[in-house]
């Protein structure tokens, strides 16, 4: 039982504690939000405007510019990756599921600005955040594929890592050229793994 002495020294550290995560989390949501607008190389005092907070507590957080690209994206990513077996316990069709969950990818993929460029860096952080991506979300892809497969509505020849790839590949340029719709590609694409009806069926 606590003794008088040791509660107020208690009670105050877990409201700091709770604090730092609201803190955490609005820079996480502020971050992300000003990457889509202006890319990660977005000025630091405009994500610490968006946030509510003074610069101080953002580097407190995250003390790299670094530091805040990777803890937004892994915040994103973990996000999409939830997202997955939710979306396959609520539709009524694994492949309505699929479609839906691809298209949270696709908003991932199109919304990073210099996310592509990030991953393909030399530094070892972006290097582990690529191997962070790949290790939630093939996972992810692959259940619903697999639902999709059960079910008999998709081809049972189709890799998540190949199934993620083309449509990552599918999305280079959107920053580039406005004019270009990835989703128009990919639409068809994802028709394309639809298993045939046999002949008179």
């Amino acid at each position: 039982m606590p003794t008088p002495e040791s509660q107020p020294k208690g009670a105050p550290a877990r409201g700091k504690r709770a604090d730092a995560v609201r803190n955490q989390q609005v820079l996480l949501d502020a971050a992300g939000e000003v990457f889509v607008t202006s890319g990660i190389d977005a000025p630091i005092r405009e994500i610490a405007a968006k946030a509510g907070v003074g610069l101080g507590t953002l580097y407190r957080h995250f003390p790299t510019r670094a530091d805040l690209v990777t803890a937004v994206y892994r915040h994103q990513i973990e996000a999409c990756a939830q997202a997955g077996p939710k979306l396959l316990a609520e539709a009524d069709l694994p492949f309505d599921a699929l479609r839906q969950w691809i298209d949270l990818f696709v908003d991932f993929l199109v919304t990073k600005h210099g996310l592509a460029d990030a991953l393909q860096s030399e530094s070892d952080r972006f290097a582990a955040l690529h191997t962070h991506f790949l290790d939630r979300l093939l996972p992810v892809c692959a259940q619903l594929l697999d639902a999709a497969v059960e079910a008999g509505e998709i081809r049972s020849d189709v890799r998540p890592y190949e199934l993620l790839r083309g449509i990552g590949n599918l999305c280079i340029g959107r920053d580039s050229d406005p004019r270009y719709d990835p989703r128009r590609l990919i639409e068809p694409l994802l028709q394309g793994l639809r298993r045939q009806a046999a002949p008179g069926t």
